[in-house]
């Protein structure tokens, strides 16, 4: 089944040739203000429903709804905050949802939870909820667009590259592995520190658990110049505690033989402003992958009180959105670029960003970008108003919404534009059949859902109608003349 979002509530499509309405309900009754994301589970029994909850325009609460594919109940609602966390499935029966707590201004902490989709459970020693991971955000940053990648599923052959592109792709964006534990990636340069704290602790050599102490002398001291202000003083604060209170990346990123049932948390993040720039990989390990055990997760030591990142993505540039191909092994990103030598001095001020979308390309397999950035498609809105535009993934294409009131289907081998597929406004989403790739639906702001066919699967319909039908098209097409 294609499911896709509309107004207030959620809307159920079948796929079969004939396009029916399946099932609709409104979702104010609960508080929500629209609806925004949806995805089904992997046997297609569930589907999750995130919306955003009704309340001021600088509001981030929102809310994911479990529905019951059989009789189209709802089974379950959790809290989402942010609510463009979305959410996702980990398993069958398992969701990801997320909370966010304000340390500072600018600093502020994630928290990742595990859900189970049926909470109506009598007994009160099983546990419905679990915590996956704490994280600290730096510089108003935050966790956003959730998803997970099944490695068990890569079973597709590498895509089409020639020499020349994939040297050309190899540098395009920086890839930090953070969890390697190889000579030859220790080796590599890790994300700094923000100058000022990198300088304060090497000219000590004192552990970080003491920089801060340190930091706090030099100040009271008048050490410190030039002076601070309270964004910068929060900001190098923050990153000397999150350097003591880590706990470490887990080694052995990459899947292997022996791990290949591995999953990826994969979303978006930041360490420099409030805008996503940056894709964050957590791997999550086989007993995180239930809610059994503890509600706050394992114990804690002291110096671990947050989980690291196994694997950060720089984009430089504010990333609108973001989709798998179906065996996940190939993640694409939608970005806008900022200017390539931009300066942020202010989170608060991120740098202004393209019209142009670049649509990357990165193999999950290997951890790097294989392919140029796929372009035809654009957005106008300014940062502080840029919104997502979700993107598709089938077999041989992959399709996105763009602001240019279009959306597009490129070839996934050979990088080419192969439809530009026009609506009246805004296009904000895209979907492939899953039975079908050469079946696609557009949602767009002119508050219309198209389908579009391939003139191949055009051609074979067309072929296999009866003759009666071809005859009326044909007296049509006189009568024109």
């Amino acid at each position: 089944m294609l499911q896709r979002l509309h107004g207030q509530g959620k809307v159920i499509w079948s796929n079969e040739l004939d396009i029916s309405l399946q099932h609709s309900s409104n979702m104010r009754p609960y508080n929500w203000s629209y609806t925004q994301f949806s995805q089904f589970n992997s046997d297609d029994s569930l589907l999750l429903v995130s919306g955003v909850f009704v309340g001021p325009h600088n509001s981030s609460s929102g809310e994911i709804a479990v529905i019951s594919m059989e009789n189209f109940t709802l089974l379950s609602r959790v809290r989402n905050k942010p609510y463009d966390v979305f959410g996702c499935w980990l398993n069958e029966t398992n969701l990801i949802s997320g909370n966010l707590h304000r340390i500072g201004r600018i600093t502020s902490c994630s928290v990742l939870w595990l859900n189970n989709a049926f909470q109506g459970i009598e007994s009160e020693n099983v546990n419905v909820v679990k915590r996956l991971f704490k994280i600290q955000n730096l510089n108003a940053s935050t966790i956003r667009t959730v998803m997970v990648a099944d490695c068990s599923r890569y079973d597709s052959p590498d895509l089409l590259l020639d020499y020349e592109e994939q040297l050309a792709a190899s540098s395009t964006c920086p890839v930090f592995d953070l969890g390697s534990d190889s000579e030859e990636e220790e080796a590599k340069p890790k994300p700094p520190l923000e100058p000022a704290v990198q300088e304060l602790l090497d000219a000590r050599a004192v552990p970080a658990e003491h920089g801060l102490q340190q930091l706090f002398d030099d100040i009271m001291e008048g050490r410190v110049r030039p002076a601070m202000t309270d964004t910068e003083l929060e900001t190098k604060v923050a990153e000397l505690f999150v350097h003591s209170r880590t706990k470490p990346p887990e080694p052995n990123l990459l899947p292997t033989d022996n791990n290949s049932k591995t999953k990826y948390l994969i979303f978006t993040t930041g360490c420099l402003t409030y805008s996503p720039h940056q894709i964050g990989i957590k791997r999550i390990l086989p007993h995180q992958m239930t809610t059994a055990g503890p509600v706050l997760g394992e114990e804690r030591r002291s110096d671990e009180f947050f989980d690291s990142l196994d694997h950060v993505i720089d984009i430089h540039g504010h990333i609108i959105g973001m989709g798998l191909s179906p065996d996940h092994r190939y993640l694409y990103v939608n970005s806008r670029a900022w200017p390539r030598d931009c300066v942020i001095s202010d989170p608060m001020q991120p740098p202004p960003i393209a019209e142009e979308i670049d649509l990357h390309v990165f193999d999950l397999k290997t951890m790097k970008e294989v392919k140029r950035a796929l372009r035809a498609h654009r957005a106008y809105t300014p940062n502080e108003e840029c919104f997502f535009i979700f993107l598709d993934v089938s077999k041989d294409f992959v399709a996105s919404g763009a602001e240019d009131r279009h959306g597009y289907i490129w070839d996934r081998h050979y990088n080419i534009c192969l439809a530009k597929l026009q609506h009246d406004n805004v296009v904000n989403s895209v979907a492939f059949s899953p039975v079908e790739q050469e079946l696609l639906l557009t949602a767009s702001d002119d508050t219309t859902i198209k389908v579009w066919r391939s003139p191949r699967a055009v051609r074979i319909r067309q072929a296999r109608s009866p003759r009666p039908r071809k005859l009326l098209f044909s007296w049509l097409m006189n009568q024109k003349s």
